[in-house]
């Protein structure tokens, strides 16, 4: 597995200027646990705003437009964003797909498009209650996955997968540590078949949906857990940094 835990904070939907503070609280102590890779990824509106702030932490987006410049009002690409300062983008976030009607083969064209600007890519995946009830969720998941997973050789440089169960988004529930290392333990399967066994083992995996400091350390010394792709409690430089502390403490584990 690579070597450093990756926690990265998806701000969604939330944050002006006045976050800036949190910002910097969450650089400046990131310093102090350097075995541990943070970054977040703000709204558009601060991406260029949190890069000149940051000296430690990584800075992404949310989301890119697949296309090059041209007619679509509203839309941000992958060359804009890297412009603004951001090294890596979320792709594939099941708010993306569920509130924006995004298909697979959609979010396969962005991963394309960020790579081609340089960019690194978190790619999501997850499935719903009812499909985890009837017993589908690891075909769902690895489904997902084989529309999108981009080929080339150097997949730990430029790719980071994040299976975030819908069902534990934002609802205080979260997956069991056997449920969380059996999904994992399938997309590592997948990356294994993909990418080959030696090239695969670099790739994180990292783990979304209600991860907070207190239970942070518990999901994280899962096994095939690389990190955390954590919403709500990354709004909040303590909290945050809670979960930054239980990653440092699992790896001296």
């Amino acid at each position: 597995m690579a070597e450093r835990p990756y926690i990265v904070g998806n701000w969604k939907m939330n944050g002006t200027r006045a976050m800036l503070s949190e910002a910097r609280a969450i650089d400046r102590a990131a310093q102090r646990y350097m075995k541990v890779e943070v970054a977040v990824a703000p709204p558009y509106t601060l991406i260029h705003a949190v890069h000149k702030e940051a000296e430690q932490i990584g800075v992404g987006a949310q989301d890119c437009h697949p296309g090059e410049e041209g007619a679509h009002t509203g839309d941000i690409n992958a060359s804009m964003i890297a412009d603004a300062g951001a090294k890596f983008v979320i792709l594939g976030h099941s708010e993306r797909r569920q509130d924006h009607g995004e298909t697979d083969e959609l979010i396969n064209a962005k991963i394309e498009s960020a790579l081609d600007a340089g960019l690194r890519v978190i790619l999501c995946c997850g499935e719903t209650l009812e499909t985890r009830d009837a017993g589908e969720a690891e075909a769902f998941v690895l489904a997902q996955l084989k529309a999108a997973l981009p080929a080339f050789q150097d997949p730990a440089e430029r790719l980071t997968i994040a299976y975030e169960p819908i069902w534990a988004i934002g609802t205080g529930r979260t997956a069991t540590p056997d449920d969380i290392a059996a999904m994992h333990g399938a997309i590592r399967g997948l990356l294994d078949e993909t990418y080959g066994a030696e090239a695969s083992a670099q790739v994180r995996i990292l783990y979304g949906g209600s991860v907070k400091p207190d239970n942070a350390r518990e999901i994280l010394a899962t096994p095939e857990v690389g990190g955390a792709l954590v919403g709500g409690a990354s709004l909040s430089a303590e909290n945050f940094l809670g979960i930054v502390v239980g990653a440092s403490e699992t790896e001296e584990v």
